[in-house]
């Protein structure tokens, strides 16, 4: 199958959004209706005849570790050559270093036509915008001036290195250190799971390096973060590839275990103050999360795309009341069109919820929104974590509707289900996304900025369901409240449900959105989604209210 960019989707989405009123913002000017269509015009082009032919590839022909150095898949170089060219990674960066300044929300639907058209390739753009953006909030005048050019113009890329084999997710157990050495700093260590940690498709590649200086205190408080260039003046630093990971999807993207100062340290430079390198690399990570949802949400498409075609090709049977001759197209079984359905409505969500996250960054870093602010920080584990969740359902239906021939690999659609596998956990496991969610979002402020969020949906839509769903959500929200006063492991235990119901009214939210701009089919969608997937909530205050003390009964011993 090839990958088309869905532009009518994404249009109704960035309108339903208010990209037209971001341009009106000085910050935004250049984002004008001719030049977004451009854009995306152009953006559609490169993944559909440059991307798209190399996805098959990099599953097939993976990036490979030789004497040293990351051989990455045949063609690689030159797609990230040619997205280089066209200036694609610093759409939305500054134009003070070279970027285009264009909203977030307009790069995140750019994002989503790459990531269709080839997840395993953009993830290494995607990285490299995310280090920009960490330099560009932390970083030095110097640094900025030094880094973010060669970046921007994808000259250069970035990679985040935090995880250390004794540690996974607990990043206080940290152990690579930073010693100072004159007007820098040498790091040794090891990191793993660095996605892109070696390749030869740019001149250079800034990692990122959480690290402890010698009077660290211990834990989380103790953390620097640190830029360490693989190559310093033309000579290669002290950081190397120890191997590549074999991994169950994404072939193409190279997971490195990187080795820091093997032979006396890797020189390194301190972004920001010392001890705060968690507080800067969280905030790094946190625009991450909402990338890796932009992830779920362009394989969750491109899998519904694979299924729509071959449920249109694929003549099995005579379908249920069919009042055609003979045989016909799996499309026309009732089943197969419930799934079909239910994969585009939750795609239409899944876009509308993220856009939404996106435009109000964009409104917060513009002219400093507080209520926009609160709404990113809110809705940032949700679409994390909900939208790379139900991508992975969407995937599994899309095998179904493919029957046998989804479970070979000739159709195509069982790479899709592998690529979307590592989405909910890597930036952090769905359970992660929902104690954030929990501890940082609602009970810090005993749901404030919730009720605030709700209160706007309230105002947006009259649907019946979507009011029901919005009442159970806060029944919930008060009622974890209440629990985590008496036993803490209550309300996390209700995490994940939480975050589900959370992204269901969302996303309900977003469709009514686009529908309330006149876009019919998102009408259509709309009812479909709160007839299948809203009544999900109701269940899910079952499972909050009256089942999260048995998540407890069970004895440790009998696990």
């Amino acid at each position: 199958m090839n990958y088309k960019a869905p532009l009518k989707d994404i249009v109704s989405a960035l309108k339903a959004e208010g990209l037209e009123r971001l341009a009106l913002l000085p910050q935004f000017e250049a984002a004008s209706a001719d030049v977004v269509e451009g854009i995306l015009l152009e953006a559609a082009k490169l993944a559909e005849n440059v991307f798209d032919p190399l996805y098959r590839k990099g599953d097939l022909y993976p990036a490979k570790l030789i004497d040293g150095k990351v051989e990455v898949t045949p063609g690689w170089a030159d797609a990230w050559k040619a997205l280089a060219d066209g200036g694609w990674v610093g759409l939305a960066a500054t134009s003070g270093h070279g970027g285009m300044g264009m909203p977030e929300v307009l790069g995140l639907a750019v994002g989503e036509i790459f990531h269709g058209a080839n997840t395993a390739l953009s993830l290494c753009a995607l990285l490299t915008q995310d280090a920009i953006y960490a330099i560009g909030l932390y970083g030095s005048t110097a640094q900025q001036d030094k880094y973010l050019p060669p970046m921007i113009a994808g000259k250069w890329t970035g990679t985040m290195n935090l995880t250390e084999p004794q540690a996974g997710s607990d990043l206080g157990a940290l152990r690579c250190t930073a010693t100072p050495d004159g007007d820098h700093y040498r790091i040794k260590g090891q990191k793993i799971f660095i996605s892109y940690g070696d390749h030869e498709m740019t001149e250079n590649i800034v990692h990122l390096v959480l690290a402890r200086l010698p009077d660290a205190p211990q834990g989380v408080k103790g953390i620097s973060l640190f830029v360490v260039p693989k190559i310093i003046d033309g000579k290669l630093n002290d950081v190397h590839v120890a191997s590549l990971e074999h991994k169950l999807g994404i072939h193409g993207s190279p997971t490195a275990v990187m080795i820091f100062g093997d032979q006396g340290g890797a020189i390194g430079e301190l972004v920001g103050e010392p001890h705060r390198g968690l507080e800067y690399m969280f905030a790094m990570m946190n625009h991450a999360r909402l990338d890796v949802g932009l992830q779920g949400l362009a394989l969750a498409s491109r899998a519904t795309q694979q299924a729509v075609n071959f449920a249109r090709e694929r003549v099995q049977g005579k379908p249920i009341g069919f009042a055609g001759e003979g045989k016909a197209a799996i499309i026309h079984h009732p089943d197969v069109r419930r799934l079909l359905v239910s994969m585009k409505a939750r795609v239409a969500a899944l876009r509308g919820l993220l856009y939404e996250v996106a435009a109000a960054r964009d409104l917060a870093h513009a002219n400093g929104d507080a209520k926009a602010l609160r709404k990113v920080e809110l809705l940032t584990p949700v679409a994390k974590g909900w939208c790379t969740e139900v991508a992975n359902q969407v995937a599994s239906d899309a095998v179904q509707v493919h029957g046998g021939m989804g479970y070979v690999e000739e159709t195509g659609i069982a790479q899709v289900f592998r690529d979307v596998r590592i989405l909910p956990i890597y930036e952090g496991t769905t359970a992660i996304q929902a104690n954030d969610l929990i501890s940082r979002k609602l009970l810090r402020d005993k749901g404030q900025a919730l009720d605030e969020y709700l209160a706007d949906i309230a105002s947006d839509s009259a649907e019946p369901a979507l009011a029901a769903g919005r009442d159970a959500l806060r029944q919930c929200a008060q009622w974890i409240v209440q629990a985590a006063a008496r036993d803490a492991r209550l309300a996390y235990g209700a995490g994940v449900a939480f975050l589900h119901q959370l992204g269901l009214v969302s996303g309900a939210h977003a469709l009514a959105r686009q529908a309330k701009g006149g876009d019919g089919e998102a009408a259509t969608l709309l009812q479909f989604f709160m007839a299948h997937h809203l009544p999900q909530v109701a269940a899910l205050q079952v499972s909050i209210t009256q089942g999260s003390e048995q998540i407890f009964a069970l004895n440790e011993a009998s696990l």
